[in-house]
């Protein structure tokens, strides 16, 4: 009974709070970009057509009533498409395979509900935060709601985003908004099959204002203090994909959320391995629009972020599997889809700064680093990290990121790493891993806190044992 009431007073909230925001979006809402003509008035005689030149180019220096580059902008609407695929099925289907069979539909469910929110939060403001000018620690509201992001689209022109100066800015808005989504769904394998689905979301929503959008401006908007780009930048962290934002963010965040609710129950294997190698298999496959696609261009750096990253996951794949024959005595199907995704989450922030033997070194790094992540370290703690997305994510993501300032190559990112003579940037790595986790675990504990205060985040002991499936979906896979 308690159960019940909790869930319909979170869903009550929800639905207020989506109400409220609602509320507060129509007076910014803008009824047409154009006025319409009025029918009453007397039609004017046609004019002669005037010549007129074709718009510019979009380039670094021409970013207002441009043209946007068509192969750009067409290799960019494909990453978009890829990387949304890595996280509905890819980790649903990834993380719903390792999960207990009464809670895959939670599992797979949870994936797409975040999904959902975090596109909504987008068009609020998440977006403008995240990726407009605004201080070094936050961007601008100018695009709430994504208003002002249209141009005369009859005409072939756009105002791109300074960030992505020769595609449309709705395209290099959609594609981060793909970042964003993943990153938040990723926390949900550390407390996958025992927190309450309401209690999850408003967690995912909070986290993604406070959490997500600072830390996504720091490292990667116009003014923001870390970003490499930035020449005003208090510190220079290169972070090409999502090594810190990204992985480090998520794996954190999902450390926290399991120490605070709690260890399972019981646990058992994971029910249905193959489900896991579909998943691993999309999310390899769509990391190439992930890394890749973060050269906002199709050029040079997106060809070799390309091949960097099938270097690297498939050395760290194979390094793992290696790693756990000797360890455990018999390679798993598991295993080795475990230290795909490890190689994939390291040479993320490596990936438009290292040539391919530095992936490689980066791809050995991360089978056996992460290995000993989800066996060693978890066990010397004693935390609940169900499917380990501290273990790979957080560890991967700190690992990759530190090894992209010893291996990164000047002619191929504009940065010299250690190995060329530049320990600073190094150090600079560090740096940023280090803030990041320790912003990341005090606000994260805070919004978990008063979530659990206000709705509570786990369930009964009852919903545990019968299976999240029945419980709070009213379904059950046959």
């Amino acid at each position: 009974m308690t159960s019940k009431k909790f869930s319909r007073a979170g869903l009550l909230a929800i639905v207020g709070a989506i109400a409220l925001a609602m509320l507060l979006s129509l007076p910014t809402v803008h009824v047409s970009y154009a006025q319409t003509p009025d029918a009453t008035a007397p039609a004017a005689a046609p004019a002669a057509p005037a010549a007129e030149a074709p718009p510019p180019a979009c380039d670094a220096k021409t970013l207002t009533n441009c043209s946007p580059n068509s192969g750009d902008t067409a290799w960019m609407l494909t990453s978009m498409a890829i990387v949304l695929m890595m996280t509905i099925p890819g980790l649903a289907l990834f993380y719903g395979g390792m999960v207990r069979r009464k809670n895959v539909g939670d599992t797979v469910m949870t994936s797409f509900a975040i999904t959902c929110l975090i596109s909504i939060l987008w068009l609020f403001f998440t977006y403008s935060l995240a990726f407009r000018a605004g201080t070094p620690f936050i961007g601008g509201l100018d695009r709430a709601f994504l208003q002002g992001i249209v141009s005369d689209i009859t005409k072939g022109i756009g105002n791109p985003n300074p960030l992505a100066p020769t595609i449309p800015e709705t395209v290099y808005s959609m594609f981060q908004l793909t970042f964003a989504i993943i990153t938040a769904a990723l926390i949900a394998g550390s407390f996958a099959e025992r927190m309450k689905f309401s209690a999850m979301l408003w967690f995912i929503g909070l986290w993604a204002i406070f959490v997500y959008s600072p830390i996504a401006h720091w490292v990667w908007g116009p003014d923001g203090i870390f970003n490499s780009a930035n020449p005003d930048a208090k510190l220079h962290v290169l972070d090409f994909a999502g090594g810190t934002v990204v992985h480090v963010n998520s794996g954190t965040a999902g450390l926290m959320a399991a120490l605070m609710v709690g260890k399972r129950k019981d646990t058992a294997p994971p029910h249905n391995m193959v489900l896991t190698m579909i998943g691993a298999s999309l999310l390899w496959v769509g990391w190439f629009g992930f890394n890749a696609g973060s050269a906002v261009s199709a050029g040079m750096q997106a060809g070799m972020a390309m091949a960097v990253t099938h270097i690297a996951t498939a050395t760290a794949g194979f390094t793992w599997m290696i790693v756990e024959w000797i360890m455990r005595g018999k390679p798993t199907v598991i295993g080795i889809c475990s230290g795909a995704v490890a190689g994939l989450v390291a040479i993320t922030p490596a990936s438009g700064f290292v040539g391919p033997m530095g992936a490689f070194a980066i791809g050995v790094a991360a089978g056996i680093v992460c290995y000993w992540g989800v066996t060693g370290l978890k066990h010397f703690f004693g935390y609940d990290d169900a499917l380990d997305a501290f273990g790979v994510h957080a560890v991967g993501g700190a690992t990759g990121a530190l090894l992209t300032g010893v291996f990164a190559v000047e002619a191929y990112g504009g940065t010299a790493g250690l190995l060329e003579g530049n320990p600073g940037q190094l150090l600079n790595q560090i740096i940023g891993v280090a803030v990041v986790f320790a912003y990341d675990v005090v606000v994260t504990l805070i919004i978990l806190k008063i979530v659990d205060m206000v709705i509570g985040l786990r369930v009964s002991e009852d919903v545990e044992r019968e299976g999240l499936d029945l419980a709070l979906h009213g379904e059950t896979i046959q």
